[in-house]
């Protein structure tokens, strides 16, 4: 079974092809519950993303600030699985047809099993895998398996990253680079920052693969702002934050579905 790498590629060409960013955005698997969050997930590709990153809720997240800590709490304490992030996956496709991606550390993959973990995110017709804390020199392993079985590659690169730690890193990542906009951890901010398009212009001076800015923007203009210089705008926080602070479920699907739709038309320049 091959993964979806080719079907990220070509949702990514499209987007460019249309003189826009694409909009990718972040949820975690099993918030509030495994079958909630396969909802939130579609509610966002209704309401306008391109592409979605499914969250493996892990008890120690260093990317991650207190937004989507809380949503992965809820979520393990719920008790979710390797076995629920796949269905996530597998469910959010066959409902959309969009490329679905997994972001986890490396440690819940390590412990899994790197054969395993990649059949099964390919089985479930995953994209691929973001994977902030694998150092590149340790990867080769990962690489393997997920190229074996189809699925992109995509590391993290922050604005301290030099020249040289650029190149090494985006030649051996695929599907698109994770532009981090600022040194932090996840969560809304006022401005995304100057650092943001300084990274994104080093980083493409290293690569023809697609860099897409993660970190900060929350709403329609920072998505506007950010698909000026970028490939493509991922927005987690602002998604779970309108999830946690919904008055009932519904709610927080239709607060999910509309955010989407106002981000859609930032990265369209229609904001």
């Amino acid at each position: 079974m091959s993964g979806n790498v080719q079907l990220l590629n070509d949702t990514l060409a499209a987007t460019r092809s249309e003189g826009r960013a694409a909009l990718i955005a972040y949820l975690p698997a099993g918030f509030p519950t495994v079958d909630g969050g396969i909802e939130a997930i579609k509610a966002a590709l209704d309401g306008g993303a391109d592409v979605v990153e499914v969250g493996l809720p892990h008890s120690d997240p260093v990317l991650d600030g207190p937004v989507i800590q809380t949503a992965d709490d809820i979520a393990l304490r719920g008790g979710v699985r390797i076995a629920d992030v796949m269905r996530t996956v597998r469910e959010a496709h066959e409902a959309t047809g969009k490329p679905i991606l997994v972001m986890t550390y490396w440690n819940p993959i390590d412990r899994y099993g790197v054969e395993r973990f990649t059949a099964e995110l390919a089985e479930a017709d995953g994209a691929g895998c973001i994977l902030p804390d694998l150092p590149v020199q340790e990867s080769a392993l990962w690489r393997e398996h997920a190229d074996k079985h189809g699925l992109a590659t995509v590391f993290v690169v922050a604005p301290s990253s030099k020249d040289a730690r650029l190149a090494e890193i985006t030649a051996a990542g695929s599907g698109f680079v994770y532009a981090a906009s600022l040194m932090g951890v996840t969560g809304t901010r006022e401005s995304v920052g100057a650092q943001a398009e300084d990274l994104v212009r080093r980083t493409r001076a290293t690569t023809d693969t697609p860099v897409c800015v993660g970190l900060g923007v929350s709403n329609a203009a920072q998505a506007a702002e950010v698909a000026r210089f970028a490939d493509g705008v991922i927005v987690g926080s602002a998604f779970v934050k309108r999830m946690l602070d919904a008055p009932d479920d519904a709610a927080g699907l239709e607060g999910v579905r509309a955010l989407a739709a106002d981000l859609a038309k930032g990265v369209r320049g229609q904001a």
